[in-house]
Formats: structure tokens, C-alpha cells, sequence
């Protein structure tokens, strides 16, 4: 059984990715600090730079995106050490250096569907491994009740 909390915190997540405008994939992240939100971010280009998504390129595109982790960290301008995130994807190998580096301490992600991990288990790897290394703990949430 997971807190009220935490669906509601995946719940937020989710909200905040709906914002992207990439149409094939929508990333939400929200960090929290004692059931507080600190930030939150989605996937997307940085500010000022066209939001052109629908027409780049698929590889101009990934050059230009924020991760919707990145975006989280940069706009909570303050420490996050102890934070909690709470993330709609499994973060890359990336985006866990930067989770790890700011001393965000907890990972709450859904379970990953079988689709996404044939797409990205060897960078989910990656990144559980560092996340073990470094001891940030890694929560999956169970799909069912998220929704």
C-alpha cells in the first residue's frame, strides 16, 4: 500500500509532464522535501529556444531537450540535499549523475512497462547501479494503484 502522498506526488508528476510539448513523450518530475514541494519539471527545450519539437528532427531534437529531472533541479535554485523526486520515467544515467550530485537522496518511480524496458533497460541499469553505488534508495511504485 502506498501513502496518500505518494500518489499524489506521482499524480503531480504526471500533471507537470502533460505540460511538455514533445507529442511522443511526456516526462514529469516533481521534488519534495518533508511533503513539501520544492520544484518541478518536465521535458523540453530550454527557455527562449523555439519550442519546434513537432518539427526537429528526431536527433536535433534529443540535442536541444531538457530532461524533465534537469529541469527540476535548475529551477529549485537551492540545495536539495535530502529532497525527495518523484519521476514519471526512470531517470537516465545522466539525469541520476545530477540526482546524485545534488544529494537528492530517494527515487520514486512507477514500474516500468515491459515496452519501456526492451527500449531502455541497459540505461535503467546504468542508472540503478549508480543510484546503489552512491545510496540514493529507488522506490518502484506499483502501476495498479497509481492510477
Amino acid at each position: 500500500m502506498i501513502s496518500k502522498w505518494a500518489k499524489r506526488f506521482f499524480q503531480m508528476a504526471e500533471l507537470v509532464g502533460s505540460w511538455s510539448k514533445d507529442p511522443s513523450t511526456q516526462v514529469g518530475a516533481v521534488i519534495t522535501k518533508h511533503n513539501r514541494i520544492v520544484s518541478v519539471g518536465f521535458n523540453g527545450y530550454p527557455h527562449g529556444v523555439s519550442d519546434s519539437a513537432d518539427t526537429d528532427e528526431r536527433e536535433i531534437k534529443y540535442l536541444k531537450t531538457l530532461h524533465a529531472e534537469e529541469n527540476a533541479i535548475l529551477f529549485a535554485k537551492r540545495d536539495l540535499e535530502g529532497c525527495d523526486i518523484w519521476v514519471t520515467h526512470f531517470p537516465c544515467p545522466n539525469c541520476a549523475a545530477k540526482i546524485i550530485q545534488t544529494g537528492i537522496s530517494k527515487v520514486y518511480c512507477p514500474e516500468q512497462t515491459e515496452d519501456f524496458l526492451s527500449r531502455w533497460g541497459e540505461k535503467i541499469q546504468v542508472s540503478q547501479d549508480m543510484f546503489s553505488q552512491a545510496g540514493v534508495e529507488v522506490t518502484w511504485l506499483p502501476l495498479d494503484i497509481l492510477k
